[in-house]
């Protein structure tokens, strides 16, 4: 029974995303969701499989599986804007396809399930930045993160921009939008992380996508919870999370609580297996 219990995690989010697979299959008649989805599912599962078998690659296999698949599959392969322009784009043409289906699972209504899983497991930019050295955050957090919705506000001026000029051949633009994007994103973030000594900077302070992911992650029902009458007060838990999130503190308005990216590495390292 307990074996059974211990490998929930995995077999649920399987589930959850096999569901959304088989649904848009369905709903829009086309096989690729039932393929797209299912393939995030069991690449997500793995990872929580791996976890749970102690393995310590474990997010990162699945962060470069889904995000590898995103970023070369999706994105140079098919031709498809899966940053934030592309949902406007899809969102500005009333069609409820590629990005703007993405944002719904992933980011606008996943994360009330989730939370912010998607930074720590999926994100093609994340994967990126977390190979470089500062796996923890080595100078304070600068108040900075207003500079989040200056982008966030930027890519919506510019799509919007381009319908209202009527520009032609605005799908051509999207893929050199996500192209170009894509590399502004890698250089800033890799500048970033030197500059402040924090592979996650750019998540802190840039990333217009927390614009979305920070309030909906607040209602999150996974969360990393503290067993009070476990807990020592040693500070590791704190010292090894990358977003600096105070996880010894239950309470939904915990210190930096919205950007927990499930990451695990505070309950790796409790000595007490307080959480």
């Amino acid at each position: 029974m307990k074996v059974g219990k211990k490998y929930l995690a995995p077999v649920l989010f399987l589930v959850i995303f096999e569901s959304i697979a088989v649904t848009l299959w369905l709903t829009k008649n086309n096989l690729f969701y039932l393929v797209n989805f299912s393939y995030i599912g069991i690449s997500i599962s793995l990872g929580l499989f791996l976890f749970i078998r102690k393995n310590e690659h474990a997010r990162r296999i699945t962060q470069l599986l889904v995000g590898l698949y995103m970023l070369v599959y999706l994105g140079l392969i098919c031709g498809e804007n899966m940053q934030i322009e592309g949902f406007w784009y899809y969102l500005f043409t009333g069609v409820f396809e590629a990005a703007t289906i993405h944002y719904a699972v992933a980011k606008i209504f996943g994360p009330l399930i989730f939370g912010r899983g998607w930074c720590g497991y999926a994100c093609w930019t994340a994967m990126v930045l977390d190979f470089l050295p500062f796996k923890t955050p080595q100078k304070p957090r600068k108040k900075i993160g207003w500079i989040r919705y200056i982008t966030f506000a930027v890519s919506l001026i510019f799509v919007a921009a381009l319908f209202l000029a009527k520009v032609g051949n605005i799908e051509r633009i999207m893929f050199w939008a996500f192209i170009i994007g894509n590399a502004v994103y890698y250089g800033v973030g890799i500048v970033l992380a030197f500059l402040f000594q924090d592979n996650r900077a750019f998540c802190k302070y840039i990333c217009p996508i927390t614009v979305f992911l920070k309030p909906m992650s607040y209602f999150s029902l996974l969360r990393i919870k503290c067993n009070t009458d476990k807990c020592v007060s040693c500070g590791k838990c704190k010292k090894v999370c990358p977003m600096e999130v105070d996880v010894t503190d239950n309470s939904r308005k915990r210190k930096n609580g919205t950007e927990c990216i499930l990451c695990m590495e505070c309950v790796k390292n409790c000595p007490k297996n307080a959480l």
